[in-house]
């Protein structure tokens, strides 16, 4: 892992951005000299780490004690996308313009995606766990179709919040009866791209034993700030 760059943020948060190998990614810690939690924080598909409110639910987090990790997993940001993805998204653009059915390319596109990314997500976990400043326990927060197979397949993740908007392939439908670590899931009720039954049916086949849904009114993007500070809270409980 090799810092390219870094600034000290308002409340004296850390954040640095690195390359570990052909991953991007950029690293929050807190003013705290101690060895502290670490938080992966996913965003959906295709977006980028600089998306502005990642990096803004990054900052916060951090701010209240814990290190949190973002990278652009291949086919998202920056990064080079091959061109079937891009056929498959310019298909999805055409099918949603004409009202036609979209789940079928969705999955197209975003089980492929999870495929990618999942892999390079574990060996960034491995190089932030051998940093100092990173103690653990890790955390997971953001994109739920992502965060289901890691809560999965990485044992050292444990607890997890996630949002309910955006597609979440079968195959990862099927593998939510396998989390059992305590879930935070945020839902909004008027989720124009995410049918809300889908969503509800999703957090019902969760094999955790802990997990809370917190539903909001509006719109895909409009979760409330007041959510990130009950995430906070979340996490202090499992993690710290």
């Amino acid at each position: 892992m090799q810092f390219t760059s870094e600034q000290r943020l308002d409340g004296g948060v850390l954040e640095r951005e690195f390359t570990l190998g052909e991953i991007p990614g950029t690293l929050w810690t807190p003013a705290s000299a101690a060895p502290v939690p670490l938080i992966l924080m996913a965003h959906n598909n295709g977006l980028p780490k600089k998306d502005g409110r990642l990096v803004a639910r990054a900052r916060h987090t951090a701010a209240c004690g814990y290190a949190v990790a973002t990278i652009d997993a291949a086919g998202c940001g920056d990064r080079p996308r091959a061109a079937a993805d891009e056929q498959v998204r310019a298909d999805l653009r055409r099918a949603m313009q004409a009202g036609e059915p979209v789940d079928g390319i969705f999955e197209a596109l975003v089980g492929p995606l999870v495929e990618k990314a999942a892999p390079e997500w574990l060996t960034t976990l491995d190089a932030l766990l051998a940093l100092p400043e990173i103690g653990g326990p890790v955390g997971y927060s953001g994109w739920t179709a992502l965060g289901i197979r890691l809560a999965v397949s990485e044992p050292r993740i444990e607890a997890a919040g996630f949002f309910a908007g955006g597609y979440v392939p079968l195959a990862q439908r099927e593998e939510a009866r396998q989390v059992t670590v305590p879930l935070l899931v945020l839902l909004q009720w008027d989720d124009e791209g995410n049918p809300r039954q889908r969503a509800l049916d999703l957090f019902d086949s969760f094999g955790s034993k802990e997990k809370t849904l917190h539903a909001n009114l509006g719109g895909h993007t409009g979760t409330p700030w007041f959510e990130l500070e009950d995430g906070c809270r979340f996490l202090d409980r499992h993690l710290k």
